[in-house]
């Protein structure tokens, strides 16, 4: 079975430290060198967290402009923006569901008190 891109999306962002690397992305461009001092693991691994990261395109890697033998990566914003999407679906459910119990245990208040 194909992983649709939301399902992706919600595989890469499973893991804490790519988590992190995109919380530091949405600050601005970040070497790999960088992102390795960030979340304090070897740089294969971090390696390994931006290929997962690319292929959900959460990230971009590109050549850094001043020497070529580094990668400068950046956030993808598009597949966030449809996560958070689908999850505004639910928010909604959650809205309405607490609005109901906020009305009802209002309701048993006033009853408390008349």
């Amino acid at each position: 079975m194909v992983a649709s891109p939301l399902d992706q999306t919600f595989a890469a962002l499973a893991s804490p430290v790519r988590r992190e690397i995109l919380g530091r992305l949405a600050r601005g461009e970040a070497t790999v060198g960088e992102l390795v001092e960030l979340v304090h693991v070897s740089q294969p691994a971090v390696s390994k967290h931006l290929r997962v990261l690319e292929r959900a395109g959460l990230v971009a890697r590109s050549p850094a402009p001043e020497d070529g033998r580094y990668h400068r990566c950046r956030i993808e914003p598009a597949p966030l923006r449809e996560a958070f999407g689908w999850l505004g679906d639910y928010q909604r459910f959650w809205d309405e569901s607490l609005d109901r119990l906020a009305a009802y245990l209002d309701e048993l208040q006033s009853r408390e008190d008349a």
